[in-house]
């Protein structure tokens, strides 16, 4: 797929140009060829022999240079890619692309292209927030111009917020799927809501009902959706695992706050109900910490959550066109999964064993038990990546056959 793939990366000028270097390793690793062209501002945090040294290509600087440009060089460079992207995408580079200016060896490489163009955005939140540069994303955008990031985080300003350059290998998964062509992307122009993790149920200020949900399966199925062109959003609660790349990720705390966002995520055409959500939470929190000196043990009243998964599969016109759930039992395993299929009105249910000597909980491998209309298939033990990989794939053939 990546031999013959050829990539013009260009570099402008933000403290982000560091993470250039690792980008092409990664490329370069993937048998994916890369051709730098610096900007001068960009040359003020890389040097053109790391560039060089790490792409084993000429480094392009100058517009007016003799030798390049006796060959047209700029139009060259353009011409022998199959794919620009600027990263980072500093506001400025930005405002010049929107523009149309042509004053540098960069600006005019990308208005002389007839090749599709990536950028990453990277600067102060301040910066990426000002209307200016909204209104020249959007003019990119409304070019074709393929958007990656940026995320949010702290920054070399010392401010947090979003701004912050996606990460290499987030850049890198999307060059390689835009490779990968629509073929390989069966998902692209679906609508994916996966939630993920454990929700948190408050007693009093500092304390909370959950369980021992990681999320790592959710934010892998999340992933894997993606990773086959599905616009997907996820719904997690708390959990310490990065957003997956590619994906719109809302944090949540509570069942009902679980809902809430699930419901602001619709129209969708998949739902995967992934997070183990609390069952019950306290009827009413306590506005101060309880306290164990007051004459015996607090009465905690529970009252039931919300149901996600029904809700959602019993939502009729806003109802997904398909809707998984998951079950997790530590008895009776597909018998209360074929229940719950039908009590809940889902279409699949994957139901795992979560016995605390199962190590399925916070753990890196799962058993599952695929429940369906027509059967029950028992799926071998595979990494939590390796289900949610099967589950996406099991997913777009669905989808696909029900066109």
């Amino acid at each position: 797929m990546t031999a013959e793939k050829r990539v013009l990366l260009i570099v402008s000028g933000g403290i982000a140009a560091y993470k250039t270097l690792e980008l092409i390793r990664r490329l370069r690793e993937r048998g994916i060829s890369v051709r730098c062209v610096l900007t001068a501002g960009g040359a003020q945090f890389v040097t053109p022999l790391s560039l060089s040294a790490l792409s084993e290509e000429k480094v392009y600087t100058e517009i007016f240079s003799l030798t390049d440009e006796s060959e047209m060089g700029h139009i060259r460079l353009s011409r022998e890619s199959d794919l620009l992207v600027v990263v980072p995408a500093s506001a400025d580079i930005m405002a010049r692309m929107a523009g149309g200016l042509a004053n540098d060896l960069a600006t005019t490489v990308l208005l002389a292209t007839d090749k599709p163009i990536m950028f990453a955005p990277a600067m102060n939140v301040r910066m990426w927030e000002h209307p200016a540069t909204q209104a020249n994303i959007a003019i990119l955008k409304s070019r074709g111009l393929i958007q990656i990031g940026p995320d949010a985080g702290n920054m070399a300003c010392g401010e947090y917020g979003l701004g912050r350059m996606s990460e290499p290998m987030t850049i890198v998964e999307a060059i390689e799927n835009h490779f990968a062509g629509p073929g390989a992307r069966p998902l692209a122009g679906r609508r994916a809501l996966v939630t993920s993790g454990p929700t948190r149920e408050a007693i009093d200020p500092v304390r909370y009902l959950s369980n021992h949900s990681s999320g790592k399966q959710g934010h892998a199925i999340a992933a894997a959706l993606a990773g086959l062109g599905a616009e997907t959003s996820l719904i997690t609660g708390p959990v310490a695992l990065p957003d997956p790349a590619g994906v719109s990720v809302v944090h949540v705390e509570s069942a009902a706050d679980m809902l809430v966002a699930c419901q602001a995520a619709l129209p969708a055409e998949i739902a995967v109900c992934a997070a183990a959500v609390s069952d019950w939470r306290i009827a009413t929190v306590a506005s101060e910490k309880l306290k164990k000196d007051r004459g015996g043990l607090p009465a905690l009243e529970l009252t039931e959550n919300p149901d996600i998964l029904r809700t959602l599969s019993q939502a009729e016109n806003r109802r997904p066109g398909l809707v998984v759930g998951f079950a997790a039992e530590t008895e009776k395993v597909v018998e209360h999964a074929v229940e719950k299929r039908q009590r809940k009105g889902c279409d699949w249910i994957l139901a795992n064993d979560v016995s605390p000597e199962t190590g399925t909980f916070g753990g890196a491998s799962n058993v599952i038990h695929f429940v369906h209309e027509d059967a029950v298939e028992d799926w071998p033990r595979m990494t939590k990546q390796e289900v949610a990989e099967r589950l996406a794939q099991r997913i777009a053939a669905h989808m696909g056959s029900a066109e």
